[in-house]
């Protein structure tokens, strides 16, 4: 039986966490599936995806911006950009304590009061309703994320799902408690749990094409305990039974594997090297091979080399598009899920910005650029911090540099959408 206290939480969202029809002959065409270097959708179509990280992994755990700016309209300007995708991140802390509230998620009224104040979060939460008001004072975390996958429904927009961070703050650096399997807050059950809780929601999205596993592992410096356990070994004896989870909660959604090095590499991974004690990755030993992608990350901003920025990508992952490469034994879409620069004519001018949108382009590689937010509730203890690689300005109302939009990134969309 239900109880009247989840119900007074439930009844405002009704109408998005219902389930909706994955009807494979409407968008968005699913289940996706991957066919060698390909995503295809369930006509048999190539599906490249393109769009924008819209954090929500922060302090709060709310996705940024809605004090500024409607879900609808947020929308509507990766639409504009003629993207198809947002990369939406959130924290396992959010999962964490709605299970550990009796599986009642925690309204996002009472985010704000608990990271802002009682007087300045009720002042931001009038601020976020005054733009989305759809929402009421007993709306959840949860349900802006139902709200803004039903959105992407409408403007057919895909939602790729990134467990960004365990604790919800800013990411990352190598000594945040993030790091890896067993860091202080990076508690290995509860991530998995997150995982499959997130994926088994997502099945009434209609919007959830795929899943992250986690963004940026890296080295956990200030743990002794478990710094000489940052390996590939550990990394497949966490990964594997995590991605079990969430094909057994979700069998219809992608999976994307991330690397080692805050994601700049899953060499070993293509390869089938050994990942010691003789372990190796072998794709076709899944029975949801079909379902795996990969994804990298690139920040090489300061790079006055086209030539060393590709060869990086290919030897550290890029070269599992490539069937023909003897040295490849795994092959897999290839992502790009985090690049990016301050949105500056120098910034787009650069060896960094050139190469990638070159490459990228060339390769029909998907990919999503870091960031769409223009400022944050709170960065690192900064409220309303002004973000300089947003694409949107400050008050999310514009694009923060047009020029660049219209010179470069418009056109990288169109470039890497033309199969």
């Amino acid at each position: 039986m239900v109880s009247i206290r989840v119900l007074a939480y439930l009844v405002p969202f009704l109408s998005l966490s219902q389930a909706l029809p994955r009807r494979q002959n409407a968008w968005p065409y699913a289940p996706f599936t991957t066919e060698g270097r390909w995503i295809k959708n369930s006509l048999g179509e190539t599906v490249t995806l393109v769009g924008v990280n819209w954090p929500g992994a922060a302090d709060a755990a709310i996705p940024e911006g809605l004090q500024y700016s409607s879900i609808a309209n947020i929308l509507g300007k990766v639409k504009e950009l003629g993207m198809n995708t947002i990369r939406l991140t959130y924290a396992t802390q959010m999962v964490d304590e709605y299970f550990e509230n009796g599986e009642v998620d925690v309204p996002v009224l009472t985010a704000f009061t608990n990271v802002f104040g009682a007087a300045n979060g009720t002042a931001l939460w009038n601020q976020v309703v005054a733009k989305n008001p759809e929402f009421n004072d007993r709306t959840t975390r949860l349900q802006v994320y139902d709200a803004i996958a039903a959105e992407a429904v409408k403007q057919e927009i895909y939602v790729h799902l990134d467990n960004h961070m365990s604790q919800a703050y800013w990411c990352c650096n190598t000594q945040d408690g993030n790091a890896w399997f067993g860091d202080r807050y990076f508690d290995v059950e509860k991530w998995k749990r997150g995982l499959s809780f997130l994926a088994a929601r997502g099945k009434n999205w209609g919007s959830l094409v795929s899943v992250a596993l986690r963004n940026e592992l890296r080295s956990p410096d200030n743990n002794p305990a478990i710094l000489p356990t940052y390996n590939w070994e550990t990394w497949y004896k966490n990964v594997v039974p995590a991605m079990n989870g969430i094909n057994a909660a979700n069998p219809d959604i992608l999976i994307y594997l991330s690397g080692l090095g805050f994601d700049t590499t899953l060499a070993p991974i293509t390869t089938g090297a050994n990942l010691g004690n003789g372990t190796t990755f072998s794709k076709s030993s899944f029975a949801y091979a079909d379902k795996l992608v990969l994804e990298l990350h690139n920040y090489a901003t300061t790079s006055t080399n086209c030539a060393n920025i590709r060869g990086s990508l290919y030897n550290g992952g890029y070269n599992g598009m490539n069937a023909t490469d003897p040295a490849v034994k795994n092959v897999f879409p290839v992502l790009l899920t985090e690049f990016g620069h301050a949105q500056t004519a120098a910034a787009y001018a650069s060896v960094y910005s050139i190469c990638l949108k070159d490459y990228l382009g060339q390769i029909n590689g998907g990919w999503m650029v870091w960031v769409l937010a223009g400022s944050y509730y709170i960065r690192e203890g900064v409220v309303n911090s002004d973000e300089t690689w947003g694409l949107l300005n400050h008050d999310w109302s514009a694009w923060r540099d047009p020029d660049g939009i219209e010179a470069v990134i418009k056109p990288m969309v169109q470039e890497t959408l033309a199969l």
